[in-house]
């Protein structure tokens, strides 16, 4: 019980330190450009170009979830997603999180 009510006090805080917040949909067609088994990690690389081109930002402050991993490699290493739908936070520090758009 103790620990729940420390979840919500950590939700509420991360809550009040986000700057800004965006959903975007990401286009990865570019990664099917690439060889069968380079397709998902040069999506990865294009997700990470796309978020630090927007928010304007530099590659080490932008933090991934993994849900948002998990769709990509979801159908493997050969067919990532044309396309994602994500929502970008960015924090008081400057640290961009990307998760997963609801209903995207």
């Amino acid at each position: 019980m103790v620990a729940l009510k420390e979840e919500v006090k950590e939700e509420t805080k991360k809550s009040e330190d986000i700057v800004e917040e965006r959903i975007y949909t990401v286009p990865l067609d570019r990664a099917w450009i690439r060889p069968r088994t380079k397709r998902a990690p040069r999506a990865i690389r294009l997700l990470k170009a796309f978020i630090r081109r927007h928010m304007k930002v530099n590659e080490e402050s932008i933090k991934i979830l993994n849900e948002v991993n998990e769709r990509i490699w979801s159908r493997g290493i050969q067919k990532p997603p044309r396309r994602i739908v994500v929502r970008v936070t960015k924090d008081k520090e400057g640290t961009v999180t990307v998760h997963l758009a609801e209903g995207g």
